[in-house]
């Protein structure tokens, strides 16, 4: 299955107000050292809501042509506008991502008709594997089960979702109605293994931006039926899931690989640095990770 166990949510390093390719490439070609099985780029944790298009664009090409096939890499390519999400997930094609990852429309507050007609609309000029991303915290709106059932038999292209409800009865009603084959992702970092118990296939994980290998192998001693050791982790990631959510994602993120000697944390407005109050209490949390 092309899209299962751990995905990174990569950040988008920026130098002087503008992408950083250089650390940008670091970054992923770390994460491969790390073992992770893909990346996502130019999601929310990549900050997409402040890039140009032409960043965009550039941001996609520059992570296929640093993977080079090694593993999949899922396009973030939504927008609250369809004909927009039209067109990113078109530059995603032709810049040969192996799928593409599409946000519910926000701010719109569409109604489940409407979330159809969207995603439906995308299939019809676009044709490669489409995974929804399902944020309601992110966009007002709640892609519900019944929906997502009706999207997986009438678009052929859908072939997953990131759920990041927290909501592992709606989680399981997605399995539930839409079949084991059917890619199930964690988009909530607390909820990696309860999503795996239920049936889920793997996660789009912020912190894995900061600990690849560990959510990684998270992953795969469930996989291989390793439930003590699964668990030993989860619990293990539990205070770093949190440090990553002191304030608004990628704000901690940012500021842990900074702190990691990676690369600057710089962030675009409207996100700002971190406060002083929980940057020292994310250092304390790296610290007794063993991060730091």
């Amino acid at each position: 299955m092309l899209f299962s166990g751990a995905f990174t949510a990569l950040i988008t390093p920026f130098k002087n107000g503008a992408v950083d390719e250089e650390a940008f490439r670091a970054h992923i070609e770390w994460q491969i050292e790390q073992g992770i099985d893909g990346v996502v780029p130019c999601g929310t944790t990549g900050e997409s809501a402040t890039l140009s298009h032409q960043e965009h664009v550039e941001v996609i090409k520059i992570c296929v042509d640093q993977v080079k096939g090694r593993i999949p890499v899922l396009a973030g390519a939504g927008s609250n506008n369809t004909a927009e999400a039209i067109a990113l997930t078109r530059h995603a094609r032709d810049a040969k991502a192996d799928g593409a990852l599409l946000i519910t429309p926000y701010y719109n507050k569409p109604t489940q008709a409407g979330l159809l007609a969207h995603f439906a609309a995308i299939a019809k000029e676009v044709s490669m594997p489409f995974v929804v991303y399902n944020v309601p915290g992110r966009t007002s709106v709640n892609l519900l089960p019944p929906t997502v059932a009706a999207l997986k038999k009438q678009v052929s292209d859908i072939i997953g979702i990131k759920e990041a409800t927290g909501n592992l009865t709606q989680i399981s009603e997605v399995i539930e109605f839409c079949g084991p084959e059917f890619i199930v992702l964690s988009g909530d970092d607390f909820t990696v293994l309860p999503t795996l118990a239920i049936g889920g296939h793997g996660v789009i994980s912020v912190v894995s931006n900061v600990v690849p290998g560990m959510m990684r192998k998270l992953c795969k001693a469930f996989r291989k039926g390793d439930l003590k050791k699964a668990r030993r982790l989860h619990y293990k990631l539990a205070p770093l899931c949190r440090a990553m959510f002191l304030e608004t994602n990628p704000i901690p993120a940012k500021t842990a690989l900074g702190l990691m000697g990676r690369f600057s944390p710089e962030l675009r407005l409207p996100l700002t640095a971190m406060s002083p109050e929980c940057e020292a209490k994310m250092t304390g949390i790296l610290k007794a990770s063993g991060v730091l």
